[in-house]
């Protein structure tokens, strides 16, 4: 089976400003990837204008993108209408589900969302006490839940899932240690650990650092733009 080349980065926060500086950065993406995956965050604030311009920096693209939205994408209440932005040229928005792309001949699954917040093992939000908690919890659990169904079902020669959020601590170390809990959860690794992948790809964490594992040994890499430093990371399958 041949090598897949994964592109990918996240939190790239376009608005109208950007318009036409990133587009210029992705210039040969395809000499040097098979697919590109964008970690969600591509937008400012989550408005229908920054929308169409993330929709015009990725479009056209020679290899197939597939995105997730992050939490500034949902910031003015739009993820239906960002997602059906995208979607109309072209990238495919998961929302907790799978796609599978062919490419030369191997199957290419994706799978994941945005993800959710909660913590890690040890030092998590619990499901108990005041509504507003076990509704935190409770939403970061459903999502794995869908994640695990997901890749459960899964017909693909290779796995990669694909979030905002972060399912390790790894990636997250150069962050203040009380923001962890917001900036994924332990849950999410261990969905993908159940039924198992290739590879993990997420953003959202600044500050944060390129590469982890999960508990059962899952490659993870944060691919957030201010942590790569460049226009997009590329892993190998």
């Amino acid at each position: 089976m041949r090598e897949l080349r994964i592109a990918a980065v996240g939190d790239v926060h376009l608005d109208e400003s950007l318009r036409g500086r990133y587009r210029e950065r992705l210039d040969g993406v395809e000499e040097h990837a098979d697919v590109l995956l964008l970690a969600g965050d591509l937008t400012r604030h989550g408005t229908r204008e920054e929308a169409r311009v993330v929709a015009d920096e990725f479009r056209g693209l020679p290899i197939p993108v597939v995105a997730v939205l992050g939490n500034h994408d949902y910031h003015s209440n739009l993820p239906a209408e960002i997602a059906s932005l995208l979607s109309g040229v072209g990238i495919t928005v998961l929302h907790d589900d799978a796609a599978v792309l062919d490419v030369d001949g191997v199957r290419l699954g994706v799978v994941g969302g945005k993800g959710f917040g909660g913590g890690y093992a040890g030092k998590c939000v619990s499901d108990f006490g005041e509504p507003e908690i076990k509704a935190f919890v409770s939403h970061t659990r459903r999502i794995a839940d869908r994640w695990r169904l997901a890749l459960k079902e899964l017909q693909a020669d290779r796995r990669v899932v694909l979030s905002h959020y972060s399912p390790v601590k790894d990636t997250l170390h150069g962050e203040p240690l009380e923001i962890y809990p917001f900036l994924g959860s332990y849950l999410l690794a261990e969905a993908v650990d159940a039924e198992g992948a290739d590879l993990i790809i997420h953003g959202h964490a600044h500050a944060g650092t390129e590469k982890g594992v999960t508990p059962g040994g899952i490659r993870v890499r944060n691919v957030a733009l201010p942590v790569l430093g460049r226009a997009y990371g590329v892993y190998c399958l």
